[in-house]
Order: structure tokens, then sequence, then C-alpha cells
């Protein structure tokens, strides 16, 4: 018996598929043990900056087959262009069946409004000259990434306590914690200003589920976090939000469907004709 949790609303950002920091099989599970009836998908699934043509690994490939399959079963699917993947902005407004690729997006559910974007328009070093130095970043982000699994290995073997490097040095610099509240306390104001109820985000890969308060009124400010380190979702159901941390011995093997294994992959088949 395969056994799923039947959720309102999924939304996940900053997979970055295609990068060796990304944690697609992780994700993978994730997704194979849920049943949302609208999945959100935040921004930043696939790092086009960072795309590498001898990196793209099965299971990521098996990440998008996944969001495909949830589609053509009857969840709706909104992808978000974030900054990572930009380029999907000249099919903005494109809608193909139960997916729909759009900037930005407002969801109504339950009388309350939830103001979805991905954030990267606030970030200015993902515009014009400083692109470029945004893109050698994300390469030296992987990279620390990869350096952090190793370690980790070694710690874990030790019976140590895991790290995150790159949670230390945004921790130890004033102004990167600075311009994250101020993402923060922007994206709020505004949402606040336009009368909703929610503002959901992505890019700074901090998940988030908090009130905000401001002289003109308050809001619930949530992030999606990411899936190369924090492996965080936003799920909504019953009335209420909730930031979802993965941890594999969550998912039971029964969770994940029994007919995957016998399944032709249609993507791989289009490709290979």
């Amino acid at each position: 018996m395969n056994f799923k949790r039947e959720l309102e609303v999924v939304v996940i950002s900053d997979v970055h598929l295609g990068t060796y920091g990304s944690h697609a099989k992780e994700l993978l599970r994730y997704l194979k043990s849920i049943r949302p009836h609208t999945l959100i998908l935040n921004g930043d699934i696939i790092d086009i900056w960072n795309f590498r043509k001898s990196y793209f690994p099965a299971t990521h490939m098996d990440v998008l087959r996944r969001i495909m399959k949830m589609a053509s079963k009857g969840t709706k699917v909104i992808y978000i262009t974030g900054n990572h993947d930009d380029l999907l902005r000249k099919y903005t407004d494109l809608q193909m069946g139960n997916l729909q690729i759009v900037d930005k997006y407002l969801l109504e559910i339950e009388n309350k409004k939830a103001w979805i974007f991905h954030g990267d328009v606030f970030d200015n070093t993902t515009k014009g000259s400083a692109k470029l130095l945004a893109k050698l970043g994300g390469k030296g982000y992987d990279w620390l990434i990869i350096l952090n699994r190793m370690i980790n290995w070694i710690m874990e073997k030790l019976g140590r306590e895991k790290v995150s490097f790159s949670k230390k040095v945004k921790d130890s610099v004033k102004r990167a914690v600075s311009w994250i509240n101020n993402f923060e306390t922007i994206a709020s104001e505004l949402a606040i200003e336009k009368k909703y109820d929610y503002v959901i985000c992505g890019h700074i890969h901090k998940p988030q589920n908090r009130i905000i308060n401001t002289e003109k009124g308050s809001v619930q400010y949530l992030n999606s976090g990411d899936w190369v380190e924090n492996l965080t979702a936003l799920e909504f159901n019953e009335g209420e939000w909730k930031v979802y941390h993965h941890e594999d011995n969550q998912i039971e093997n029964n969770s994940i469907d029994a007919e995957e294994e016998n399944e032709m992959d249609f993507l791989t088949k289009i490709l290979a004709s």
C-alpha cells in the first residue's frame, strides 16, 4: 500500500538542479511522498547560470520527471522564475495543461491572499555588471558545498556534529545579515501595502515562517529555504502554513510508488528520439 500525504499547497525553491550542491535525491523522495493540490516552484529550480553539459545526473532529471508526472496526474504546477533560471522568463505566462510559467503568483486560499515571488527583484547583485560577479560567486559556493559534504562525512564517521561553512560565512558577515533582514522587511512592507495576508519568497536560502509587524499593519512572511543546505519546503494544510524540514527517516519506503521501477522515462525517450 502506497501512502502519500495529502496537502493543499507545497512551495519549494532554490533546488539548483545541474549543480553539485543540489540534493536532488532527497527532494525526489519528498516529492514521491506527497500529493499536493498545488505545487509552486518558487525559482532557481534549474541552475542555468552554473549549468554544465557534463553534469546533470539521472536523479536531477528524475526530479523534473516527477514534477511532470504530478502535473499529469492532476496537481497544478506553478513555475515561478528566479534569477538562476531567468532564461525561462521569455516564456512567462506560458501554460501547458496543469503547468504554468509565471514571474510572480497570487494565490487565493481560504479567503486569504498569498503574494508569491522568488525575491531576486530586491537583489542588485543579480542585475547588470554585478551579475557576472554573482555567477562567479555561485560557482565558488558550489565548490564550498562539495568541500562541506566531505568534511561532514568525516565528522559523521567520528560521531561529531555536522557543520555548515556557508551558513557560518553568511552569519559572520554583518552586511549579509543586514541585507537579509532588509530583504524580509521590504517584501513584507510591500505585501502589507497591497493588503495581502501572506508574502512567500525564496532566493536567500533561509527558511522562515513568522509575523512581521510595521506601523501600517502586519503580514505573515514565509520563505521556502532551499534544497542545497536546509532541505526545506513550505506546506499549507488545514488553514496553516508550516516549514517542512526533510530527513530521510521521516519518509517510509511504502510512500514511494511501486510503479516507479517499471516506468519509461518519457523525457529520456524524447531526447533519444
